[in-house]
C-alpha cells in the first residue's frame, strides 16, 4: 500500500493491509482479537477477511491508551464506554489512572534522588576501596 493511501478511508483491507496502515504487526491484530479488543469479521465463502478503516482507527486508539498506561483490560472497559453517553465513567476512569501514574511518579522521584546520592558517592570515591555504591545497596533497606 502506497504511503499516500495511508491517510485515507480505505475499507476492505487484509489483515497484512490493516497491520500495516496501523502500524503493527499481523500477530498484533490477532492477539488484539483474541483479547475482544477489535472484531474478527466474518470470513465470506472461499475469500480472505476483510477489514475496515474504524479497525485502525481502533488500532491507533488500543496503542495510544496503552503509551498513556491503560492496561489491556482497562483498554476493553474504555472500549465499552465509547457510546457518547458514558464520558462521566470514562472521565472517571482517567481521574484513577493519572492518580496512579502520580503515586508511581512520586516513587521514581523517590529513586532517582536515592541513584543520583549513590552516582555521587561512586564519583568520590578515591583509591582502592570497596564501591561505595554497592556497599550502600549492601546495607540500605529496599526503597
Amino acid at each position: 500500500m502506497s504511503s499516500e493511501n495511508q491517510g485515507l478511508n480505505i475499507d476492505g483491507m487484509t489483515i497484512g493491509g490493516l497491520a500495516s496502515v496501523a502500524g503493527v504487526n499481523v500477530e498484533t491484530v490477532r492477539f488484539y482479537q483474541r483479547k475482544g479488543l477489535i472484531p474478527e469479521p466474518e470470513r465470506p465463502a472461499g475469500s480472505v477477511r476483510r477489514y475496515a478503516q474504524a479497525d485502525a482507527s481502533r488500532i491507533h486508539f488500543i496503542k495510544t491508551a496503552q503509551k498513556l498506561g491503560f492496561s489491556l483490560y482497562e483498554i476493553a472497559e474504555l472500549l465499552k464506554l465509547d457510546d457518547g453517553a458514558s464520558c462521566g465513567q470514562a472521565r472517571r476512569k482517567a481521574e484513577a489512572k493519572l492518580a496512579d501514574v502520580r503515586v508511581r511518579l512520586a516513587s521514581l522521584q523517590q529513586i532517582e534522588a536515592v541513584l543520583s546520592n549513590l552516582v555521587t558517592l561512586c564519583a568520590a570515591s578515591k583509591g582502592r576501596v570497596r564501591c561505595p555504591m554497592i556497599a550502600a545497596l549492601s546495607k540500605a533497606p529496599p526503597v
